[in-house]
């Protein structure tokens, strides 16, 4: 009992996830382990057993039986406790490892959990901030209003009067935690080593949870997120971060601002408050999108309970336990691969899947195109507006489990982020389309970032071959001018860097054409007009054609109206935004060999001109 007692004890003291350390807590001390194991491995093995049964009599093929073992396979890691309902929520991200059956039902998995005796909860508040609860609380309402897997909110009011929800973490939660990630671990040891048909790592994927399972323990690591994300969205109105009490906040104990709100699904609620939750789903949106691709550090579990709407239009992100980061390159990488998606180069899309660590180096990726191109092709014919991400995404996961797909952690809880999110918004409006809504966005960052990986992805965009696409150019200005806060500046700014591009020059000679046709048509019919005037025997034989140049159809393909068609669509677009950036084009070298070349044709086609007239031919 004193053997367990230290066990106990020093897993208690264990801060970071370190599977040596818990190895030799539990490896040498078998008493706890045995019980526990019994307490798992009897459900696990009398449930695989079952699955085992219906494999060999060929069950499983029937869609109602997999479906219901799937269904089974959840309902038991909620009931084996916290570990093995993370373990869960882990793999429900993991198409390369789960079959698409249990991975539905995976997604589904939530933690919420009957709350603790509310005596341990005041006796973990005192003993980890050091002092009463009366000293620290004018009121602290002893039964909690939620709870979950890992601890219980009370609502409570500090001295000063501000009202705080206070987050205590369950008692034993550690111990229990790391003795559960030592059985998983050898679990998922033990499957690699014997199971040939498991492509993936389990051992990483356990590692990689405990980690987080961890970072998620440690309420301090929590508010110090908490602040992060409060700092990187201060400059966004319409987002809201509650304020966390660091005086009574400890690694057991988070205390933070009271906010009074309607979570996003009550859309009753949300309406009553004069709020339009239609609105609400668009800031969130744009604000996962933002923290994302540009800010790199997002949060990955944003479920009905943790966002709110405000009365005053603002939308709460609450519990940051669960965030992860995307470098700088991995955002990058997923713009490209929007933009091979867009433009079906499924060879690029499947060189961008290496890139971002889904396929080793050495993967042959000749079958693996024509199964994105079959995945891909329809929802594409469809329209992004119109794409269905749950399709998308339950295709590619056909695609995953089939070919050598490894998921990379952050993209796993991307997934996770965006699929649960789709969720919300689907409840507020059923046809709403995450990719339709997210493309504006990855336009206004392809118009906008100076990354030059993502100016090379714009010109991708915009030609096809060595053929520049108007349609596209005004499809992706249209999409990012959808966007409410476009940097319209930055926008221009960057069209004109691409114009003066070395990319730009089938551009600029496409507008130098144009520039001389348009020039030399204007010109010619004033010369026309003025020399019908004349008296009829002193018109040259030239100038009796009346072409009109408003009917000329080269004319109908002159890319300066189309540029200034593009132009004039933005927001807040006016010619005063092209006058002060007239310096700057005036400067650049290729606008004055433009100038020049302009002069060279318009002289060079007066001069052809001059002769057919001469010569009595219509010109």
């Amino acid at each position: 009992m004193a053997q367990e007692l230290g066990d106990f004890i020093e897993a208690a003291g264990l801060l970071e996830y370190d599977p040596a350390a818990i190895t030799r807590i539990y490896a040498g001390h078998p008493q706890r382990l045995i019980r526990r194991l019994w307490q798992t491995l009897v459900p696990i093995g009398l449930f695989l057993i079952g699955v085992g049964w219906d494999w060999l009599f060929r069950r499983l093929q029937d869609p109602r039986q997999a479906r219901s073992r799937a269904r089974e396979c959840a309902t038991l890691l909620v009931d084996l406790g916290p570990a093995f309902i993370k373990a869960g929520q882990a793999l429900s991200t993991r198409p390369d490892i789960v079959p698409p059956v249990l991975l539905e039902e995976l997604a589904q998995l939530q933690d919420q959990l009957p709350g603790f005796d509310s005596d341990l909860a005041m006796a973990c508040i005192e003993e980890d901030l050091q002092a009463s609860v009366d000293e620290l609380f004018l009121e602290l309402e002893r039964e909690p209003i939620s709870a979950a897997s890992l601890g219980q909110v009370h609502r409570g009011v500090l001295n000063n009067g501000e009202r705080v929800a206070v987050k205590v973490q369950r008692p034993g939660l550690r111990e229990q935690i790391t003795l559960d990630l030592y059985i998983v671990r050898n679990i998922a040891s033990w499957l690699n080593s014997n199971i040939g048909l498991i492509r993936s790592d389990l051992v990483a994927l356990i590692d990689e949870l405990g980690k987080r399972v961890f970072e998620e323990m440690d309420y301090l690591n929590e508010a110090a997120n908490a602040e992060q994300f409060r700092e990187l969205h201060s400059n966004n109105p319409r987002i809201a971060v509650p304020r966390i009490h660091q005086e009574a906040t400890s690694r057991r104990v988070l205390t933070m601002e009271w906010i009074d709100g309607v979570k996003l699904t009550n859309l009753e609620a949300v309406r009553d408050m004069g709020v339009n939750p239609d609105d609400m789903v668009e800031v969130g949106v744009n604000c996962s999108l933002q923290q994302l691709l540009e800010h790199g550090f997002f949060h990955a579990d944003p479920h009905p309970g943790n966002l709110l709407a405000l009365e005053d239009g603002r939308l709460c992100y609450l519990d940051f336990g669960m965030m992860s980061e995307v470098s700088r390159e991995s955002r990058t990488g997923l713009i490209q691969a929007v933009v091979h998606l867009v433009n079906r180069n499924f060879n690029k899309l499947s060189k961008d899947f290496v890139t971002l660590g889904f396929l080793a180096e050495d993967v042959n990726l000749e079958p693996i195109v024509p199964a994105f191109e079959s995945v891909f092709s329809q929802a594409i014919e469809m329209g992004v507006n119109r794409m269905d991400f749950k399709s998308v995404t339950d295709d590619m996961s056909g695609v995953m489990y089939k070919f050598p797909f490894r998921v990379p952690p952050y993209y796993a809880l991307i997934i996770r982020s965006l699929v649960t999110l789709e969720g919300i918004a689907l409840s507020v409006d059923p046809d709403f389309k995450i990719l339709g809504a997210a493309y504006p966005y990855f336009a206004r960052r392809l118009m906008e970032d100076p990354d030059p990986q993502l100016r090379q992805s714009l010109k991708e965009m915009l030609f096809d071959g060595e053929i520049f696409r108007w349609t596209r150019l005004e499809n992706l200005v249209s999409s990012a001018a959808s966007q409410t806060d476009l940097d319209l500046d930055t926008l221009l700014d960057q069209l004109l860097d691409f114009l003066f591009s070395s990319k730009g020059g089938l551009l600029r000679e496409q507008l130098v054409d144009a520039t001389v046709q348009r020039l030399d048509d204007f010109g010619w019919l004033t010369m026309k007009r003025l020399g019908q005037r004349l008296p009829k025997r002193l018109q040259p034989p030239g100038m009796s054609a009346n072409r009109s140049i408003q009917n000329d159809p080269l004319l109908q393909l002159e890319p300066i109206r189309q540029l200034i068609g593009v132009l004039q669509s933005l927001p807040g677009f006016s010619p005063d935004l092209l006058m002060k950036r007239l310096p700057r084009i005036i400067n650049e070298p290729d606008a004055r060999r433009m100038g020049l070349q302009v002069a060279q044709g318009l002289a060079e086609r007066g001069v052809v001109r001059l002769v057919r007239v001469a010569a009595g031919v219509p010109a």
